[in-house]
């Protein structure tokens, strides 16, 4: 079946007594059992029941068995948002002393919580530029657990080649990470290129318009964590579910980082017409960029599905024709860029991405912003550079809004 169709009937753990053609809303913090041993087996982990919503809730349980049903995973967890996702994945996968290697073409978040929230917690982050792989082997030590990468990078839109990644990490053991927003579910198939682990901000495409704030974490059943020296105890009595199982039981639980059950239902929801966003959305950014790409006023585009792009063969190979909804552009200076942010009338001038409405954004001075110009150089956001967000408008209402912004 296709997406849609996987998204549209994934069928329900238990069936609704009242035939709900929607898994309900469980707006409930406990749950009630017949007697004390019932609860005691439920609290051991000897039979799967509910119990507090923090630890799981029935409504949230669906949303992550509807992504298991489309995605063909071992196991997913929903959190409260995209960076709980990451957080809790190098928190399980990774202790004091440990490494992982990554870019710093990272989100800014992203980049903020590895050295400034898990650098001081003891883990150690070490940069390769992973468009070249061969750069990584050299950072590779027995304390190096993961290689964690974007799949589109966020603004720098660089795009790595996965397979290479896929191929380094094997051969050292090491889990491969992939945080897959900017290329959700319906265009990549992160198992197909040796991803084990997923993390995405479901707060995107999958929350059907923001909505809502959520983050998915996705084990695909690839990895032998056997070879992880922090989980090999679970290893041998969990196997291929020692991941799910110390985030359930531990890491997720003791975080507190739960997904409402409103919030899972709207993204239970919002997964069903995912596609047909996704499809309109990378429409409009390739119509756009292109319109861009001509216009005299604009220094240099920087969109994967643009030929001009150094990556347009590496995202064409994994991506097809979707490479996303997000493009930068640069103009001539800082003052130029929040003069066109301040000119524009349909576009909103705010953060976030993939949303039903087109945004426009000005990194450094935003989600950037805390950092000296020199890191800024050195991750790729420059002052002149405009991210846009592409929404599902039509597209010559987006463009004249554009044009208008540029030429006054």
């Amino acid at each position: 079946m296709g997406f849609t169709t996987r998204a549209i009937h994934a069928p329900f753990l238990r069936k609704d007594p009242h035939g709900s053609l929607h898994m309900p809303i469980y707006e409930s913090v406990s749950f009630e059992f017949e007697t004390a041993e019932e609860i005691e087996e439920a609290f051991l982990g000897k039979r799967p029941r509910h119990m507090y919503t923090r630890i799981s809730n029935p409504t949230v349980e669906h949303l992550e068995q509807k992504i298991k049903h489309i995605s063909g995973a071992l196991a997913v967890v929903a959190v409260s948002s995209g960076m709980a996702a990451i957080a809790d994945t190098f928190l399980t996968v990774a202790r004091q002393g440990d490494n992982v290697i990554t870019t710093r073409y990272v989100f800014g978040n992203t980049y903020s919580l590895l050295e400034k929230t898990l650098g001081p917690w003891g883990l150690e982050v070490r940069y390769a530029d992973l468009s070249r792989p061969d750069t990584i082997e050299p950072l590779i030590n027995d304390r190096t657990r993961a290689i964690f990468f974007e799949t589109i990078t966020n603004p720098q839109l660089e795009v790595a080649d996965i397979r290479a990644l896929s191929a380094v990490a094997r051969k050292h053991r090491l889990l491969l990470i992939a945080d897959t927003t900017v290329t959700p579910l319906y265009f990549f198939s992160s198992r197909d290129y040796g991803v084990d682990i997923e993390v995405l901000s479901s707060t995107k495409l999958v929350s059907g318009g923001a909505t809502t704030v959520g983050g998915i974490i996705i084990d695909n059943g690839t990895y032998d964590w056997g070879h992880n020296p922090k989980l090999q105890q679970e290893a041998r009595r969990y196997g291929p579910f020692t991941l799910v199982t110390k985030l359930k039981r531990e890491v997720f639980r003791n975080t507190g980082g739960c997904l409402s059950p409103h919030s899972a239902y709207l993204q239970s929801v919002g997964l069903e017409t995912l596609a047909l966003r996704a499809d309109k959305s990378c429409e409009n950014t390739t119509a756009i960029a292109e319109y861009l790409a001509r216009n005299p006023k604009v220094k240099c585009v920087n969109y994967p599905g643009l030929e001009a792009s150094p990556y347009h063969g590496v995202a064409k190979d994994i991506f097809g024709q979707r490479c996303g909804a997000l493009l930068t552009f640069e103009l001539s200076s800082k003052k130029e860029c929040f003069s066109f942010l301040n000119k524009l009338k349909l576009i909103r001038r705010a953060t976030n991405i993939n949303d039903n409405k087109t945004l426009a954004l000005h990194p450094s001075s935003t989600i950037f912003g805390e950092y000296p110009q020199e890191l800024k150089r050195q991750m790729g956001v420059p002052d002149t550079l405009i991210r846009l967000s592409i929404g599902i408008e039509d597209v010559e209402d987006v463009i004249a809004d554009i044009a208008q912004a540029l030429e006054h």
